[in-house]
């Protein structure tokens, strides 16, 4: 699934709302009987989460990787505090 595909409200969360919105829907999941057409959507927005937090991840590790932040410990405290 490319970026592009990401819904507008999943690219908009930040890294902790999306770890939670996942952790939801995972709950749901486990302790729910859920029909075929729920899972499907479920899993379809679990894989649409998943490639955004990929995204930001990615995002980051390009702006150290470039030295745009060359101060370690306030990006990865940066990182600690938003997941």
């Amino acid at each position: 699934m490319k970026i592009e595909n990401i819904p507008a409200d999943i690219k908009s969360k930040s890294l902790k709302e999306a770890k939670e919105e996942i952790n939801e829907i995972l709950d749901k999941l486990e302790n729910q009987e859920v029909n075929l057409e729920d899972y499907q959507s479920d899993y379809k927005r679990l894989v649409q989460l998943n490639q955004h937090i990929d995204g930001l991840f990615k995002k980051r590790f390009k702006e150290i990787s470039q030295g745009k932040n060359n101060d370690w410990k306030k990006t990865y405290k940066k990182c600690k505090e938003s997941w």
